[in-house]
């Protein structure tokens, strides 16, 4: 199995994608990875680390000289960067030689190249992001986090089959409970969005709990949570605002209190587990669910902790067949509405 990792996308490229692919390989033998990017630069970085034969044989390099950047609008560049890092990255596992995709870069880019090049799984409309937040019972997936602004209740309906698969095999979540996102957990409250698709999911033989709100997102009601682009792409930065917010509350706190500061201290092993929850390092990055092959998109301040852990789950995503999955149960519920 072969994961191809777009080197220059983050950041802190290469260095900080070039660490999180050697301390994959030392912790996971399952698979060997594709650097892509400038050569002579991701070479550089490989060689302050000690690597055995073995671990330097599982590491290729695939020189690509353009980088797309942050600042750059997707369509055009992926038209006027053909040897860009991501999109050489993409066509790897077009033409099978990769078998899934990881970059840090440029959210919108990494949207258009993986639609162009890789294209959808057969029956799916719309690939979504998928939004991994911590919650009370572990894990909340948001989906869709911001690949589709507007959305039809059809489109809703897929990305609840395709967030209870993924939550049940990457998360390892049994029988994952489905809510779409609303204003009220009453029966016919929402907006025509929400409330045709409820009916649709209704039907799709899946743990659906109905409407859910905002909080449910923290409190673990709700396993999987649907809605547009629009909606969930706010759940995402609100959430990272906030937690943002109360750590830095609880620094400002301590600081001013020489009393609080002493039980901070006492509370350091708490605090820490608090702020690993919250960092999205520990889920690796957003899937891109619907395409062809593995996606995973990074944060762009990603650490080697995160390019590390979405190497990972990108092999555990090949390895439980989810995407086969994801077009077998779309074909089924095609096959029911005909």
């Amino acid at each position: 199995m072969r994961i191809v990792l777009d080197a220059m996308g983050g950041d802190n490229a290469p260095q900080v994608e070039v660490k999180g692919t050697v301390d994959a390989i030392k912790k996971n033998r399952g698979f060997d990875v594709i650097l892509v990017g400038r050569q002579e630069e991701i070479e550089k970085c490989l060689a302050l680390y000690k690597l055995s034969d073995k671990e330097r044989a599982r590491i290729q390099i695939q020189n690509a000289t353009e980088v797309i950047t942050m600042s750059d609008e997707p369509a055009k560049a992926f038209k006027q960067k053909p040897d860009a890092s991501m999109i050489v990255s993409a066509k790897l596992v077009k033409d099978g030689k990769a078998d899934a995709f990881v970059s840090a870069g440029n959210t919108g880019a990494m949207l258009v190249t993986s639609l162009l090049t890789i294209g959808r799984i057969p029956g799916v409309i719309r690939p979504a992001i998928l939004v991994p937040m911590p919650s009370k019972s572990g894990t909340t997936a948001v989906l869709d986090g911001g690949a589709n602004v507007d959305c039809k209740p059809a489109h809703l309906a897929q990305f609840a089959i395709m967030g209870s698969l993924y939550a049940s095999h990457i998360f390892k979540i049994e029988n994952p409970r489905v809510g779409v996102m609303s204003v009220g957990e009453e029966e016919g409250k929402g907006n025509e969005l929400s409330i045709e698709a409820k009916n649709i999911i209704k039907t799709l033989g899946l743990n659906f709990k109905g409407n859910v709100e905002g909080r449910d997102v923290f409190n673990g009601n709700a396993d999987v949570i649907v809605c547009d682009g629009f909606v969930g792409n706010i759940i995402l930065k609100v959430g990272e605002g906030a937690g943002l917010l109360i750590i830095d509350e609880i620094k400002q706190g301590a600081k001013k209190n020489p009393i609080a500061l002493i039980g901070g201290l006492l509370m350091q092993s708490v605090f820490k587990k608090v702020k690993d929850r919250m960092n999205p390092d520990a889920y690796g990055g957003a899937p891109l669910l619907g395409i062809k092959k593995p996606v995973i998109i990074s944060h762009g301040s990603a650490g080697a902790e995160g390019i590390k852990n979405a190497l990972i789950v990108a092999y555990e995503w090949i390895e439980e067949h989810i995407n086969e999955q994801i077009e077998s149960e779309i074909k089924k519920v095609e096959a029911k509405s005909e």
